[in-house]
C-alpha cells in the first residue's frame, strides 16, 4: 500500500483528491486546521505549515494542494523522506508579474520564489518534483473569483460587467485538478517540470459570468454597462462594502485573453479537462 502526505486537503482541490486516492489503495494522512468527518483510507492529522501533529517520517508521495510559497518553505526545512512530490502553484505567476497593483506583483513574486525553492530542495534531496499551474479554478465552492460573483448575484439579483470585459478565460473545474494531480505521479516525463492546466474551453469573460447567473435559482441577468459607468458604479459598491476583491487591476484583466496552452500536460499525461458546464451548486459556498 502507497502513502500520500495531502496538505490543503479540506481545500477544493483537496477533497477531490482525498477521493480519488482513498479508493486507489493509498492510505492517506490528510492535514488540517479543524476536525474533519472520517474517510475510509484517511488518518486527519491536526495541524498547519507551522505545526503538524503524528506526522509520519517517510511517505511515498507528498501533495501540496494550499498556498505554494507556504508549502516550499516547509518542505525545504522538512525531514521528511519522500521521493515524489505534486505541488499546486498558479497561473498568476504569469498573469499578474506586470500587474498595476503591487500586492498582486507580491503574488506573483511569492509563486515564482515558491516553485524556485521546491524544485531546487526536491533536486537536492534526489525527489521528484512536478508543478501544477492551474487557471481559474471553480467546482466546489471554495474560488474567489466565481462564487464570489455568485454570492454577489444572488444578494442583488443581477450581476454588471463593463462592455469590454471579454477577453477569454478557461475555467477548471477542481476534479480535472485532481484527476491531474493523481495522474503525473508515475510518469517521469513531468520531473522537474511545470505545467499550465486550463479548462477544457475558452470564453469571454462576459460568457463565462453570464453562464454563472443562469444556474442560479432563480437566474440573476446579467447588466452590460459603459466602461466609465461601470467604473462609477464599482466605486459606489467598494464604498458600501461590496465587490471589495475587484479592484482596478482585475477590472482591467477583464479585457485581457488570459489563454493557455494545454498541451504538454496533454502529451505528457494525458490531462483532458472538461468544458465549462457550471451548475447551481458549484457556486454554493455552504453547502
Amino acid at each position: 500500500m502507497h502513502h500520500a502526505l495531502v496538505f490543503g486537503a479540506s481545500g477544493q482541490i483537496g477533497r477531490s483528491l482525498l477521493r480519488r486516492l482513498a479508493p486507489q489503495a493509498w492510505q492517506v494522512d490528510a492535514v488540517s486546521r479543524r476536525a474533519r468527518e472520517p474517510m475510509p483510507g484517511v488518518r486527519w492529522l491536526a495541524g498547519d505549515l507551522d505545526r503538524i501533529e503524528g506526522l509520519p517520517s517517510r511517505v511515498d508521495a507528498i501533495f501540496s494542494c494550499g498556498p505554494l510559497d507556504r508549502f516550499s518553505h516547509w518542505y525545504a526545512q522538512s525531514t521528511i523522506a519522500c521521493p515524489r512530490v505534486v505541488a499546486f502553484g498558479s497561473t498568476s505567476v504569469e498573469v499578474k508579474q506586470d500587474s498595476d497593483d503591487a500586492g498582486e506583483r507580491d503574488v506573483a513574486v511569492r509563486l515564482r520564489e515558491g516553485e524556485r525553492l521546491l524544485l531546487e530542495a526536491a533536486g537536492d534531496r534526489g525527489a521528484a518534483a512536478t508543478l501544477l499551474r492551474p487557471t481559474l479554478i471553480y467546482g466546489a465552492a471554495g474560488d474567489r473569483t466565481l462564487t464570489r460573483i455568485a454570492g454577489i448575484a444572488r444578494r442583488w439579483h443581477r450581476f454588471v460587467l463593463p462592455s469590454d470585459a471579454i477577453g477569454l478565460r478557461q475555467p477548471v473545474h477542481a476534479d480535472d485538478l485532481a484527476q491531474a494531480a493523481f495522474a503525473v505521479l508515475d510518469v517521469a516525463a513531468t520531473h522537474g517540470r511545470a505545467y499550465a492546466l486550463p479548462g477544457g474551453e475558452a470564453l469571454p469573460y462576459r460568457d463565462m459570468v453570464a453562464r454563472v447567473l443562469a444556474v442560479l435559482h432563480p437566474p440573476a441577468p446579467l447588466h452590460v454597462a459603459s466602461p466609465p459607468l461601470f467604473r462609477m458604479l464599482l466605486s459606489l459598491a467598494h464604498a458600501a462594502g461590496i465587490a471589495r476583491g475587484f479592484g482596478d487591476a482585475a477590472v482591467a484583466r477583464m479585457r485581457r485573453d488570459l489563454v493557455f496552452d494545454a498541451a504538454p500536460a496533454q502529451r505528457d499525461f494525458g490531462y483532458a479537462p472538461r468544458p465549462f458546464q457550471p451548475t447551481a451548486m458549484m457556486f454554493d459556498a455552504g453547502r
